[in-house]
């Protein structure tokens, strides 16, 4: 786990699994991958306002990750650049905030 983003407004926090050495899996060419190429994983997104996150992980994990570092190809992003960014994902929250 690490934090890869936090503001008033949002947290951001990126999770990498790695595949345990004793699971092999294949790629798109039917090839073995070795344990330190095979990570899954995604963003937990908190909208600390609303009290709800959401995990996205895949294809949207992926648009997610491009779309912060074409904000920040761009220079020195804001706050409010990224907050705004951050707040088109947790549209789709739903999951309600529960301290344990």
């Amino acid at each position: 786990m690490n934090l890869v983003y936090n503001s008033d407004s949002f947290a951001v926090v990126q999770i990498s699994l790695e595949q345990a050495d004793d699971m092999p899996s294949s790629s798109a060419e039917g090839a073995s991958t070795s344990h330190a190429e095979v990570v899954r994983g995604g963003y937990e997104i908190v909208d600390k306002a609303a009290k709800k996150g959401i995990f996205i992980k895949g294809a949207l994990a992926e648009r997610f990750r491009e779309g912060v570092e074409a904000l920040a190809g761009d220079g020195e992003p804001s706050t409010e650049d990224i907050d705004d960014y951050i707040a088109g994902y947790t549209q789709l929250a739903q999951q309600p905030l529960i301290l344990h």
